[in-house]
């Protein structure tokens, strides 16, 4: 029984073909909008709560965006293992922006615990970005896969690196209406997110997730209960295929029995089996984890140096650097994995991690320096997101995929949640030198996991499949 789209009918490309190019670009374009919100929150987001709770808690707040983005990831690939990546996506960004109109109200009224429920909640604008990379390998070609996802969270860069530079702007405007200092940032974020979640709404059809099952289905039409069997008939036969794109079996209707959507505990007893996909959520969360600890406090250690009027200015410059190093070349670190295998670009990025620490960490208050740490940390970022994350996909059958990602987003947004708690009681008990010594020693674990043979071959990967099907049975 199949149970990957890795070898789709030759018949359905041309239509898959098309579905694609235009969930990538839908995409493109969604993720620049959506990395202006979430980036343009990120900017001020330690500053205000440094301001409204103290330096201490100012971590504790950041994580709370963390923490809301991976837990909003349950409930969103739950959605979308039962009715396509659509409504999923939507609905994060919905409550991304319900976040953001709080944290604004907790500016005004000074009351931390609003500020928390407000940051929680913004979250979900992280959590739609984060699942919109796995969104674009639903489709996608097995030896294209490393370049289609790195594409998409290459297109955040042209959102993200210039937000942190409006974030001045939008407060000077949002001042100006009666808006208290550092809110209107977030104002400007939950505009950014309801218009995602329109275009997505509107667009986003035929849903790359459904049509992805409705091809392994129609690879294995007499094969007993389908892989896709966890997508309702109701919203498979709703799914239109795109506007000239005609109908083929591959794309057409199938209708399936729907049984419970795999949950976390299910999408464990996956990837627990599978040396590769262990590997892939490794180097997400902790690429994760040291990103988050040295980058959420690198705004509070600009401000121990710098005036109130210089320190917006000097947080846009540097944090756009550093969004520049974690988005910008994306697309190289794409072409790398696929040209170079997972595993090397993934060392890679633990490599630059560790450069980021001693950089940043030795910089003192010369903010060049610190600058060039951040690129370097942003990088190193990006070879363990991409990499890892292409690694986790390919690994796992197309049925349970969107709870073992949801997962994966679960165990890094714990992992960056942590790191950021920890940031903020480290900084100001022991300073940033340490804090970076400390993310470092933190990245050295995953060295050894990657250099780990993973087993590979045409026996391991039946095995697999015959598990995931076994268990998909079971289900229904």
């Amino acid at each position: 029984m199949a149970t990957d789209l890795t070898a789709p009918r030759t018949v359905a490309r041309p239509d898959v073909a098309s579905i694609q190019r235009r969930t990538l670009r839908l995409l493109f374009t969604t993720q620049i909008i959506g990395g202006i919100g979430v980036t343009i929150g990120i900017a001020v987001g330690a500053l205000l709560a440094a301001r409204i709770a103290g330096t201490a808690v100012a971590g504790v707040a950041q994580s709370a965006g963390v923490v809301g983005a991976a837990l909003l990831a349950v409930p969103v690939t739950r959605i979308m293992a039962r009715h396509g990546r659509r409504p999923g996506l939507v609905l994060a960004y919905a409550i991304g922006a319900v976040g953001g109109v709080l944290v604004v109200l907790a500016a005004a009224t000074r009351w931390v615990p609003l500020l928390f429920l407000g940051m929680l909640l913004f979250g979900g604008g992280t959590a739609a970005n984060l699942q919109a990379r796995y969104t674009a390998v639903d489709l996608a070609e097995p030896a294209r896969r490393g370049r289609q996802l790195s594409l998409i969270v290459w297109a955040t860069t042209i959102g993200a690196v210039a937000a942190p530079n409006f974030a001045a702007l939008a407060d000077r405007v949002t001042t100006g209406w009666g808006l208290p200092p550092l809110a209107g940032p977030f104002a400007f974020s939950a505009a950014a997110f309801v218009l995602a979640a329109v275009v997505l709404l509107g667009l986003l059809r035929p849903d790359p997730l459904l049509t992805a099952r409705r091809l392994a289905a129609a690879d294995a039409p007499t094969a007993g209960p389908p892989l896709a069997a966890d997508a309702p008939a109701t919203a498979v036969a709703a799914e239109a295929p795109a506007a000239g794109a005609g109908v083929t079996p591959a794309t057409a209707p199938v209708k399936v029995r729907a049984p419970r959507a795999a949950g976390m505990r299910t999408a464990w007893s996956v990837v627990r089996g599978r040396p590769a996909a262990r590997l892939g959520i490794a180097a997400v969360a902790v690429g994760h984890l040291v990103m988050v600890a040295v980058m959420a406090m690198t705004p509070v250690r600009l401000g121990e140096s710098h005036a109130d009027a210089d320190v917006l200015r000097l947080v846009g410059i540097v944090l756009s650097l550093h969004i520049a190093g974690m988005y910008a070349f994306s697309p190289v670190v794409g072409w790398l994995t696929d040209r170079f295998g997972r595993r090397a670009v993934i060392l890679g990025g633990v490599g630059l991690l560790l450069a980021a620490c001693a950089v940043a960490g030795t910089a003192g208050h010369h903010t060049p320096r610190l600058s060039v740490g951040l690129v370097l940390l942003g990088l190193g970022w990006s070879g363990t997101m991409v990499a890892g994350s292409t690694l986790l996909s390919e690994s796992v059958p197309a049925g349970v995929r969107p709870s073992v990602q949801g997962f994966s987003d679960l165990i890094m947004g714990l992992a960056g949640a942590a790191a950021a708690v920890v940031s903020g009681f480290v900084m100001q008990l022991a300073g940033y030198p340490v804090l970076t010594l400390l993310a470092a020693v933190a990245a050295v674990p995953l060295v050894a996991l990657a250099l780990r043979p993973v087993p590979t071959g045409h026996r391991t990967r039946r095995a697999d499949h015959c598990a995931a099907d076994r268990f998909l049975d079971a289900a229904g």
